[in-house]
């Protein structure tokens, strides 16, 4: 067995035991952690595969801003407290039915195709076309799409601040009489 199935492998144990892990947890941060590693691990199964614009495309937009997205809506959607999930299991005996029946489907497709196999290229570079084209024919749209994700992030921010309610100190005790209050300048 050479690196590369090697690397796939502790790959994919990453990603399907992330995935379990973000599925299973009661907390929702430890899920969106779990999910940040799960697309970690598609990340760099692509580097693995030579797609190298796929991989850092997946690092930067889905770790990088779609889970960071996700994180500041739930932070800023809790108020400082962060409430246990409750989960409970139903309908498990025909899920699980449903489960190993599309395994067993997937195994005998997977089994029984046969795969054509062609050799890679090493030397190709395309990320340097593309990098170019970004910064010279495309860079208007490029920036006008950056400066749209942050007024969207701004505006998310605005809105979830101004709907929380003002902090409230605590009351002092009342007067009986509004003669007595100092603040009642009517």
């Amino acid at each position: 067995m050479d690196l590369s199935a090697v690397a796939f492998y502790v790959f994919s144990i990453l990603i399907i035991g992330s995935a379990a892990v973000m599925v299973f947890a009661k907390n929702i941060i430890h899920s969106a952690f779990a999910l940040m590693f799960t697309l970690a691990g598609l990340a760099l199964m692509y580097a693995l595969l030579f797609a190298g614009f796929v991989a850092v495309t997946q690092l930067l937009v889905y770790v990088g801003g779609i889970l960071v997205l996700i994180l500041f809506g739930v932070m800023l959607t809790t108020r400082g407290y962060f409430e246990k999930v409750k989960t409970r299991t139903v309908n498990l005996l025909p899920s699980t039915i449903f489960v190993a029946i599309i395994g067993v489907l997937l195994i005998a497709v997977f089994t029984t195709t046969e795969w054509s196999t062609m050799p890679l290229e090493d030397g190709e570079v395309t990320m340097t076309g593309l990098g170019e084209l970004l910064l010279t024919d495309f860079m208007l749209p490029f920036q006008v799409a950056g400066v749209l994700l942050l007024l969207a992030i701004i505006g998310a921010v605005l809105m979830a601040s101004s709907a929380r309610p003002p902090h409230q100190p605590p009351q002092a005790e009342q007067p009986d009489h509004p003669d007595e209050d100092p603040k009642n300048i009517s």
